[in-house]
């Protein structure tokens, strides 16, 4: 593996407006631990071990278990994620993958027993953001400890 280009000196406006998006997106999500299951779930998806790798690092700082990472990836079969974990790990998988079936009603619907409007629409921005993030390090090679000097 080689990293074909550092994204954020090649272009820097492009990248502070993804760090602008992506920040927004924190800000707006009010459950870290939602955040980073967002942000882990679409990577896995997506196959960015680049941020796979940081946001299992960030969950672990913040105290997510090592079981609990481990599960993400199945986590339908998992009791170890609350119900509206499990609401926002669907919709990640949903738009993630967008063009297989859309968001599902039922999908739709167990994420509005859990989140409100206003909630529902920073969850889109959040599983937007890192999926941008995921083509961004993908495409330009990006893998974890690349930029380790």
């Amino acid at each position: 593996m080689h990293l074909r280009m550092n994204a954020s000196k090649a272009n820097p406006t492009a990248y502070q407006a993804m760090q602008k998006l992506d920040g927004t997106a924190k800000e707006l999500i009010a459950d870290n631990v939602i955040y980073e299951l967002i942000k882990i779930r679409a990577s896995q998806i997506n196959g960015c071990a680049f941020c796979v790798d940081m946001h299992t690092t960030d969950s672990r700082a913040m105290g997510e278990s090592e079981c609990r990472l481990n599960l993400i990836v199945v986590w339908r079969e998992s009791p170890q994620f609350t119900e509206k974990e499990r609401a926002a790990l669907a919709l990640t998988e949903a738009v993630t993958l967008i063009s297989e079936d859309g968001v599902p009603q039922s999908v739709y619907d167990e994420a509005r027993k859990h989140f409100d409007e206003s909630e529902f629409v920073a969850l889109l921005l959040a599983i937007n953001a890192i999926n941008g993030w995921n083509r961004i390090a993908i495409a330009t090679g990006m893998f974890p400890d690349c930029f380790a000097k």
